[in-house]
C-alpha cells in the first residue's frame, strides 16, 4: 500500500498507538470487555504498528511459542478510516517478513469468521471447529512455511 509505513511498536508511544487503534476496532466498536482485550502477553509480544501520512491505521501483535517455531498473531485491527485499503494485508505480510520471525515454521491465529476470507487470502488455512471467544465466532488458522 503506497504511504503506508509499518515497524515494530518499540517506543512507549506507539505501543500506546497500538493500544488506541485495539481500544478504537475491539471496545469500541465490538464490544469487547477491556479486561478480555488486553493481557499480561502484551507485556513480552512484538507488536507492530502501520502509519499512514504519520496517522495510526493498524497494528498487530506476535507472540513467538514452541522455542521461536511457532508465531501466534492476533490482535490485528485496522481502523474503520483504513479498512479496505490493503492496510490490513500489509501488516500481516510485514510481520511475515520480520527477521523477528526468520525461525518460524508456523504462523497461527484465532480469525473472527467474518475475517476468514481475507487470512485464506494471504494463504491461511482453517484448522477445526468455529468457537467463541469474547462471545465472538472465530476458527483457528495456520500457515504453514
Amino acid at each position: 500500500m503506497r504511504g503506508l509505513e509499518i515497524a515494530r511498536a518499540e517506543s512507549d508511544a506507539a505501543r500506546e498507538a497500538c493500544f488506541a487503534i485495539r481500544r478504537e476496532v475491539f471496545i469500541d466498536e465490538q464490544k469487547v470487555p477491556e479486561a478480555e482485550e488486553y493481557d499480561a502477553l502484551d507485556g513480552t509480544a512484538l507488536h507492530v504498528l502501520a502509519r499512514r501520512g504519520g496517522e495510526p491505521v493498524a497494528t498487530a501483535r506476535v507472540v513467538l511459542k514452541e522455542e521461536g517455531r511457532v508465531a501466534k498473531i492476533g490482535r490485528v485491527a485496522v481502523r474503520r478510516l483504513a479498512r479496505g485499503t490493503g492496510a490490513g494485508a500489509a501488516v500481516m505480510r510485514w510481520i511475515e517478513g520480520d527477521p523477528a520471525v526468520a525461525g518460524v515454521r508456523d504462523f497461527v491465529l484465532e480469525a473472527q469468521v467474518h475475517a476468514v476470507p481475507f487470512y485464506e487470502r494471504l494463504g491461511y488455512v482453517a484448522e477445526g471447529d468455529e468457537f467463541l471467544d469474547v462471545g465472538i465466532p472465530h476458527v483457528f488458522m495456520r500457515k504453514s512455511v
